[in-house]
């Protein structure tokens, strides 16, 4: 196995496209926790993380457009894009790789536009056009 932490995390990316649930985990320590902060929810452990991913509520074929990805040391930065049929999803995800493994991750997930913004603002910005 690969123990550079960006490409562990790139492959962890095309595991999830492909609905390779099987090398998915393998990417994944057994303890991994994974947050998700915007829903106030963490994932702790492999099972639990494939579990809710590989879910029927994901039923709709997931291609997944990394628009950036880094690494400083242990630490991988992604964002990526998730189109659906009704919205398109967005995530920054934090992860943290050790030994080849992914063990932490905090993830926010949310949809370009999902949070109005304040009208008091107006006079101060523009409208951010989606990539």
């Amino acid at each position: 196995m690969d123990l550079d932490p960006l490409k562990v995390v790139a492959r962890l990316w095309e595991c999830i496209a492909a609905d390779d649930w099987q090398g998915a985990s393998l990417l994944l320590a057994e303890d991994a926790a994974i947050e998700w902060p915007v829903s106030g929810e963490r994932i702790v452990g492999r099972a639990n993380f494939i579990a809710v991913n590989s879910d029927d509520a994901y039923s709709e074929t997931r291609h997944v457009k990394i628009l950036r990805i880094f690494a400083d040391g242990d630490d991988v930065v992604t964002e990526v894009e998730i189109p659906q049929d009704h919205v398109v999803y967005r995530a920054v995800s934090l992860w943290t790789v050790r030994d080849g493994e992914i063990v932490g991750a905090r993830e926010y997930w949310t949809s370009p536009g999902q949070d109005p913004a304040p009208r008091w603002r107006a006079d101060y910005v523009e409208p951010l056009v989606a990539d």
